[in-house]
């Protein structure tokens, strides 16, 4: 199979996880969260719990709430979630079964001038580890020792995929929602507009210095079943798979790697491939 078939796979799949995450078409219709038993399940992708269409939870913000609980006890499933998806995947789940970075790339394809990658974006790329442990971990932990309830900082201030997927929709749809909208949401609707802007310039804005969850799957990256892997007999070492790679990526499967594929078109010698349970490209090649 071609480069372009492998490409639009990943495309129909992303297309089919985000409907499968959103397949509660009466909730979209009527305004309402689904609560069913589905709701304690995590998807392994960005995605809103308060989404109308929603049938499942996010992974960042049943980690969040877990955390109100770590005085009785430990936050172990929604941990061994992260663990089992991020030692399958890595930061594969970024590039197939994430809905918010489909939106970023579709956004990306929009002409006007772009942003490559520099010695700049590489280190912006190192804070959305700072916002993991801020956001995520230190701020529901303290707020909840100081005032008895943690506060799910990362949904509540930042998290563009919530705004546009769960707040905007429920604002639209549920006239009780719109009639206490303050500041707070204003908030969140101009970091969203910025965020939706800057991925038509930079690709993947969002997930390259802002996202959690993609931090935490990147720790996985290296020994993660599902990744990339280069054939060292083909390979000439002349590096055009990282050149044209659009993520900070210094080497294939380092931690900016999201296993999309789109190296293997650059690749001459047909050196660059998927694979599962092999043996991947952990350094520079």
């Amino acid at each position: 199979m071609d480069n372009k078939m492998k490409i639009s796979r990943r495309r129909f799949i992303q297309l089919l996880s985000a409907f499968l995450y959103n397949a509660n078409l009466r909730g979209m219709g009527e305004g309402k969260i689904y609560k069913g038993s589905g709701k304690g399940i995590c998807v392994p992708g960005l995605n809103c719990y308060s989404c109308p269409g929603a049938v499942a939870s996010c992974p960042l913000g049943s980690l969040q709430t877990a955390l109100t609980n770590i005085g009785s006890k430990w936050p172990l499933y929604i941990i061994g979630t992260l663990m089992l998806f991020g030692i399958l995947f890595g930061r594969a789940i970024c590039a197939f079964l994430c809905p918010f970075g489909l939106i970023q790339e579709l956004l990306y394809k929009i002409p006007s001038p772009k942003i490559n990658k520099n010695r700049w974006t590489r280190r912006l790329s190192w804070l959305k580890y700072g916002i993991l442990l801020v956001f995520v971990i230190l701020l529901p932990i303290i707020t909840l020792m100081q005032d008895k309830v943690a506060v799910p900082a990362f949904c509540k201030f930042i998290c563009p995929a919530g705004t546009l997927e769960g707040g905007i929709p429920l604002a639209l749809l549920n006239e009780n929602i719109r009639n206490i909208i303050g500041p707070l949401f204003n908030w969140k609707v101009f970091l969203l507009v910025v965020i939706l802007a800057a991925a038509v310039f930079i690709y993947r804005f969002f997930c390259r210095f802002l996202c959690p969850l993609g931090a935490i799957y990147s720790l996985f990256n290296r020994y993660a079943l599902f990744g990339i892997t280069v054939d060292e007999g083909k390979c000439t070492k002349c590096k055009s798979c990282v050149r044209s790679c659009k993520l900070d990526v210094y080497y294939i499967n380092d931690r900016e790697c999201i296993r999309c594929g789109e190296c293997q078109k650059s690749c001459h010698f047909d050196a660059v491939s998927h694979c599962f349970n092999k043996k991947q490209t952990g350094k520079e090649v």
